[in-house]
């Protein structure tokens, strides 16, 4: 076990984006406190400025970015904002509003398009974006936080599970890629997380999260830290020659082969 992070990705400039709660919020903790100065993205900007001055009541560095990653133009003035960065964590990946779960003959276009513009085009956006300074200077980290949806296949998530299958797959190809370029490509897929509107449904109804643990065989569903050390693992000097890979970080739910 790897017991002091505190230097792990030292000296990097790291960008987590839909980072204001959550699974970035948690991925942002971690990467400072492993040493890196994080750009904090989000669409609100007080979400951004709350876990900036967490990290920075740890004596960590970070900085509040507040765009939308689904516009490209506001991705490049992120991009003058922030500046190079030598990792990228595409986080974000809920449509503001929440997440609809329907069936699919239930669903239309209006359903479709938030879902596959935010996990699909948003991490063609950033990517594009950063990816340039990373190859020029030999060294970069991408890393899209994608779902069991897409690696298995959910009822009433089709949609989702799609658009999170697509950013496995250009991973894969982008990683191919940019292989001999020094810049690895990585995904992590999660499980059920309790977070969000789940989080407010177990709290009135306790009973639920007993349920859904059934199908996990560690007993227990994700915590949106869950995946935080294997991000900074992934992100760090560490994984030179891990690429083009999907891991799984869902308590056993649907194991990789």
């Amino acid at each position: 076990m790897i017991r002091d992070w505190s230097n792990f990705v030292s000296g990097r400039k790291a960008l987590v984006t839909g980072a204001g709660n959550g699974v970035g919020r948690a991925i942002a903790m971690q990467m400072a406190r492993a040493g890196a100065e994080l750009w904090v993205n989000d669409l609100d900007a007080q979400r951004a400025e709350s876990v900036c001055n967490e990290i920075l009541g740890e004596n960590c560095i970070a900085h509040p970015v507040v765009a939308d990653v689904c516009d490209f133009n506001q991705v490049t003035r992120m991009v003058e904002e922030t500046g190079p960065v030598d990792i990228l964590v595409n986080n974000a990946g809920i449509p503001p509003g929440g997440f609809q779960v329907k069936l699919f003959v239930e669903s239309g276009p209006k359903d479709w398009d938030p879902m596959i513009r935010l996990n699909m085009a948003a991490v063609l956006h950033v990517t594009r974006a950063y990816l340039p300074a990373m190859i020029d200077q030999q060294w970069g980290r991408i890393l899209t936080i994608v779902s069991d949806a897409g690696r298995r296949g959910e009822r009433k998530q089709v949609v989702y599970g799609a658009a999170k299958a697509a950013a496995m797959g250009f991973s894969r190809g982008l990683a191919a890629e940019v292989g001999r370029d020094g810049v690895t490509v990585n995904c992590i897929a999660l499980g059920t997380m309790n977070h969000g509107e789940l989080n407010d449904a177990i709290e009135k109804h306790p009973e639920l999260e007993d349920k859904l643990a059934r199908a996990y065989p560690v007993g227990r569903i994700g915590r949106v830290d869950d995946c935080a050390p294997l991000a900074v693992l992934l992100c760090s000097d560490a994984s030179e020659w891990i690429t083009g890979q999907v891991y799984p970080v869902d308590g056993g739910y649907s194991p990789a082969l």
